[in-house]
């Protein structure tokens, strides 16, 4: 439909939109690449103290870039043709926060296993979704006693909470980024799990 709007400047505007979720996702991962639980966690020593604090870091690492991302762009330039840009700009920061945590270039593009990170992005996109991963995350943890394996069930979990809970497919899209990841990041883990040989309720790297 013709609104009058030339065709220079709409090729233009069109540029502009497209390079939006670039730059999220660029700025997101920055910010997730800053191994600020990890210097905590050196900071205060090894303590039950020093953990819990690098564990909260590392979620609101997660869970404040993708909440202002979804507050800042609620209702810009939506389509009722396409999901809510809240939730496709949202998905896209949560992305690289969680990779830029997990593939640090600060530490050899190595870092945390996401865990944390990731549970803190759900909540900032649908928090009783996050708390669906918590909750599994935790009963996962005490009833095989495996601190790994209770976050990988909380992560398998997450986006069909997401799902249940928003209808939302670019977060729920998100959700099953952030399991593969967190796989990803726990095949060591898993390949102890299967031996045998995985410690129990020991804390692990986030």
């Amino acid at each position: 439909m013709d609104v009058g709007i030339p065709e220079s400047t709409a090729i233009g505007l069109l540029l502009i939109v497209l390079a939006i979720p670039v730059v999220l996702f660029i700025g997101a991962f920055l910010i997730g690449s800053v191994p600020l639980g990890r210097l905590i966690g050196r900071l205060r020593a090894p303590s039950t103290i020093g953990t819990v604090a690098a564990l909260i870091v590392d979620t609101l690492k997660g869970f404040v870039p993708t909440f202002v991302a979804v507050v800042v762009f609620r209702g810009f330039l939506d389509s009722p043709d396409l999901p809510p840009t809240s939730q496709i700009f949202g998905a896209v920061v949560a992305a690289g926060v969680l990779l830029g945590h997990c593939f640090s270039p600060w530490l050899h593009f190595r870092g945390g296993k996401g865990v944390a990170t990731a549970f803190g992005a759900i909540f900032a996109l649908c928090w009783p979704a996050g708390l669906v991963a918590v909750g599994v995350w935790i009963a996962g943890t005490l009833a095989t006693r495996y601190l790994s394996a209770g976050s990988l069930l909380g992560s398998i979990v997450a986006p069909f909470a997401i799902w249940f809970f928003s209808g939302s497919i670019p977060e729920t899209l998100f959700g099953v980024f952030a399991a593969l990841v967190i796989a990803v990041r726990h095949r060591e883990n898993i390949g102890r799990l299967r031996s045998g040989t995985e410690a129990r309720m020991q804390l692990i790297k986030r």
